[in-house]
């Protein structure tokens, strides 16, 4: 396996947790094992496209599962958000982590805030409902999993032009 292939499996897998994410707001385990098992194997085999070890990616995969847990206990957020969160652990490494998870969160934000806009939702009677999810116009919540992975696949993009420009 050469590296333009480790590469298209994950620009692949991330796109496609992205567009179920924004179709339906839910994604199979089956699509997020297949993640995890296709980063763990690139990490083995050396061919991760964010050049990460096997021991990186299963650090990774540890603290991206278990630093969105909380949000997920308390009902702000979905399970798939938290295992799509691992699986990226997997194939970034925890030292990406952080800085997916503050731009997903503002471009989940800026999503949140279009949604307010364009629903003429006021703000005020979002704090006086007792549903656990944020849902406007029939939809539930920010596609948190899109915001997530698009960034992802830029960040690894830009990676790639600074590398080639070298």
């Amino acid at each position: 396996m050469n590296s333009s292939v480790t590469l298209f499996l994950f620009v692949a897998w991330a796109a496609w947790v992205a567009v179920c994410d924004c179709r339906s707001r839910r994604i199979s385990n089956s699509i997020i094992v297949a993640g995890l098992m296709t980063a763990l194997t690139c990490a083995f085999l050396r061919q991760n496209p964010f050049g990460i070890s096997i021991a990186q990616a299963a650090v990774g995969a540890g603290v991206g599962l278990i630093a969105l847990l909380p949000f997920f206990a308390i009902g702000v957020m979905g399970a798939a958000d938290v295992k799509v969160f691992a699986v990226l652990g997997a194939w970034c490494g925890v030292h990406a982590l952080f800085g997916l998870w503050a731009v997903a969160s503002l471009v989940a934000g800026v999503h949140a805030v279009w949604l307010l806009i364009t629903t003429r939702t006021r703000f005020a009677s979002l704090l006086n409902r007792r549903a656990p999810t944020f849902e406007l116009a029939g939809r539930r919540a920010t596609p948190f999993v899109a915001c997530l992975t698009l960034p992802t696949i830029a960040w690894l993009a830009t990676q790639l032009v600074a590398g080639s420009a070298r």
